[in-house]
């Protein structure tokens, strides 16, 4: 009886230990795109505590490697050592699936001060020259209007570049997350020059959920439904408000 039980309790450690031994780190890209993100930021920025606290809610460790994003989306695709990417809105993809939102971005437009405009649906944007970022996902109904050269649009490689060509006046609006726009305002040097000449448009495009874009095959789906279920366990709002 004794022995049983003997065999019983090592039997049970050895099963404990082995499902601690499962814990395993976990490597993303990102970009310096604050609040949300960057390297430099606390916590690397509130998208990034959010992801980080999924994960060890699973017993699994987060490492966050940053990129130019044309750059951390290419590094993804490619290669086995980073099984995706964030923060990423919502589109249609063969190549990867979205986790649960871990957090939402109110997308709008940045404006000069003295010469705001006035629009109704994104087919009243075809007038006006429009900012974007390079390889960034804007809205459907934008993006397609971009493709088929409805609108014309002038691209750059960051939300501060936009800015400051929108208060130059070589552009007239541009695509901008509103907590991006704040962010710079009061912590980008250049951006602050010009914050009397640049406002938010009291229209937003739409408040867009921020995913993981995880590699669409075994692995990435494991490490989704994964990182689904870590979200449960936390207080995704409480995270972001304490590392906006």
């Amino acid at each position: 009886m004794k022995s049983k039980l003997v065999q019983f309790i090592i039997a049970f450690v050895f099963s404990a230990l082995s499902a601690t031994a499962v814990a395993d780190t976990l490597r993303l890209t990102s970009l310096h795109w604050p609040p949300y993100s960057g390297p430099d930021l606390p916590a690397q920025g509130a998208s990034v505590a959010v992801a980080r606290a999924a994960f060890e809610a699973m017993g699994h460790t987060l490492e966050v490697d940053f990129f130019p994003w044309s750059r951390a989306v290419a590094l993804t695709k490619k290669g086995d050592t980073y099984i995706g990417y964030f923060p990423e809105y919502l589109f249609e993809s063969a190549e990867f699936v979205f986790s649960d939102p871990l957090g939402t971005g109110p997308l709008g437009l940045v404006e000069r001060s003295t010469d705001p405009i006035e629009w109704e649906s994104p087919g009243d944007l075809e007038g006006y020259r429009l900012g974007v970022v390079q390889d960034y996902v804007n809205t459907e109904r934008i993006d397609a209007m971009i493709e088929s050269g409805d609108i014309e649009t002038s691209t750059v490689t960051s939300d501060a570049q936009n800015v400051l060509k929108v208060a130059a006046g070589r552009i007239d609006v541009a695509v901008i997350d509103s907590n991006v726009f704040e962010y710079l305002i009061a912590n980008n040097s250049q951006v602050s020059r010009v914050s009397n000449s640049v406002q938010m448009n009291d229209r937003l495009l739409v408040e867009k959920d921020l995913h993981i874009a995880f590699k669409n095959h075994s692995e990435g789906r494991k490490w989704q439904a994964i990182f689904d279920e870590g979200l449960k366990k936390i207080d995704v709002q409480g995270i972001l408000e304490a590392n906006m």
